[in-house]
């Protein structure tokens, strides 16, 4: 997947602005396939170029002409080629994987730390996807088409940062506890002979 293949997917919900369209990748399809505004003024650029989208100029007062995008034909026959084209299966690069298999070379309160930065980062992002699906659910009415596309979407989002933040508190139970295990090996090694004990190794 491209860009371009987003920006198709956002103008086929609706024609906007480059900036409209900025704006629905900060509100939804950023949450899956980010981009910054402007890349996506470049790749509207090139999508105009290459005929799979067209633009109409709107008069502004006091501003200049604002160009609201729609998708061409050209883009429409795109869009439905690569719905129906194979997506290649993911794989997962994951440095904090990585990070965590060399954990014994590293220092283990500071990959603690970073776990646990992690963790939170994944809780509120599940906080924010379950409150867009309480508010879908607040709106009533049947899912169908688009708005049932757009909740299944969403609830691969819910399922994925659930997984993340579980297996993220795993992991802080299983290394607090190696912790606290190495914290008594220490204090068992370094702890102060009592006299009675001198007594008994005589």
């Amino acid at each position: 997947m491209a860009l371009e293949h987003a920006i198709l997917v956002s103008l086929a919900e609706r024609p906007g602005t480059g900036y409209e369209i900025g704006r629905q990748f900060e509100r939804s399809i950023g949450y899956f396939w980010s981009a910054t505004h402007q890349q996506i003024y470049r790749t509207l650029k090139k999508l105009h170029d290459d005929g799979l989208v067209e633009f109409e100029a709107v008069a502004q007062d006091s501003r200049p002409d604002k160009k609201v995008y729609t998708l061409s034909q050209a883009g429409r026959d795109a869009l439905r080629d690569w719905v129906s084209h194979p997506a290649p299966i993911p794989r997962l690069r994951d440095e904090l994987s990585v990070k965590l298999r060399a954990a014994e070379h590293g220092d283990l309160d500071d990959l603690m730390a970073e776990i646990a930065r992690h963790r939170d980062t994944h809780a509120e992002n599940l906080r924010l996807y379950e409150s867009f699906a309480e508010r879908d659910a607040a709106s009533g009415g049947e899912r169908h088409g688009r708005r049932l596309h757009q909740h299944l979407v969403l609830r691969g989002g819910i399922r994925t940062e659930r997984g993340f933040v579980e297996w993220l508190d795993e992991v802080l139970d299983a290394l607090t506890a190696e912790r606290a295990h190495h914290q008594n090996i220490a204090s068992a090694t370094h702890r102060e002979v009592r006299p009675d004990e001198v007594e008994v190794a005589r």
